[in-house]
């Protein structure tokens, strides 16, 4: 399997494993021994504790929350056994106990290995809040899935 083809089939995994609310699926797309995470608001985690952590995180999550992501690949570079990805997750998270949904945007930063099975796994993940531009009062369309505004 070409290598870019591989890292977009983990990507897919990851967006699956958050809308299926499937920790176990969303913890293989992350290094076996441990990955380091610098999450937008969280201290950063190295190891095996980012592992726990974002098991613990994606439990509450799921647990409080419907969720819809939007992933958005601006670029895959391939270099050697290393591969970095950058884009857009894009949230919309819906509480369970009701209410309106909350809709988020992030940009991210990922760096990929391939293990010694050959699979590609998160090795760095690094992410921002995004926000829309604002040039005088025109607001550019930031959600893919907001409706374009009217000419």
């Amino acid at each position: 399997m070409d290598d870019k083809y591989a890292i977009n089939v983990a990507k897919t995994i990851y967006r699956e494993a958050h809308e299926q609310r499937d920790v176990e699926k969303l913890l293989s797309v992350f290094g076996t021994n441990g990955f380091t995470d610098m999450s937008a608001g969280q201290p950063s985690k190295y190891g095996q504790e980012a592992r726990t952590v974002l098991r613990d995180r994606a439990t509450q999550l799921f647990a409080e929350y419907t969720v819809r992501l939007n992933v958005i690949i601006i670029d895959v570079v391939i270099q050697g056994e290393t591969a970095r990805d950058h884009g857009w997750h894009e949230w919309i998270l819906t509480p369970r106990a009701r209410g309106p949904a909350v809709r988020r945007r992030e940009r991210y930063f990922e760096l990929w290995n391939r293990e010694g099975d050959g699979t590609w796994r998160i090795s760095l993940f690094l992410n921002n809040a995004d926000v829309p531009e604002q040039v005088g009062s025109s607001v550019s369309r930031w959600f893919m899935t907001e409706k374009p505004a009217s000419v």
